[in-house]
């Protein structure tokens, strides 16, 4: 993995948010949308996947972006149970579990792998801030 310079870059927040916007289309409708406590307990999940992926890439230290990304995949790992209950009650057809639960499963799994590569790594650079100028 080379210096990535931004959070945007990173294919774990990518796939977050193609999540995060597949949980927000699903939701959005019929009975799902009307059921205001999975509604937003799974969107919420589904954002602070995204939100703490870039939370720990901007944050001070490699420890604390690794305990961020650790964050990022249990939240991940909340989208996929809440992901059976919307199954359960009907929400959504097994297509479309199926298409989230892959997208979840998938962003744990480059979690797992982007925390494996930091952990054994310990002195990658994420940001090249000598590009930057300040302005006093």
């Amino acid at each position: 993995m080379g210096t990535v310079r931004h959070f945007e870059e990173l294919e774990a927040w990518k796939t977050a948010r193609q999540m995060a916007n597949l949980v927000y289309q699903l939701s959005n409708s019929g009975a799902f949308g009307r059921d205001f406590g999975l509604r937003d307990q799974i969107r919420r999940a589904a954002v602070s996947v995204l939100s703490n992926i870039a939370e720990g890439f901007e944050s001070r230290t490699q420890a604390l972006f690794i305990d961020f990304l650790g964050r990022a995949k249990g939240s991940a790992g909340e989208v996929r149970a809440q992901a059976y209950i919307a199954l359960d009650q009907g929400y959504i057809d097994q297509q479309q579990f199926s298409t989230l639960h892959n997208l979840a499963d998938k962003v744990c799994r480059q979690i797992y792998r982007l925390m494996a590569y930091l952990e054994a790594t310990p002195d990658v650079h994420r940001v090249c801030d000598e590009d930057v100028e300040y302005e006093p």
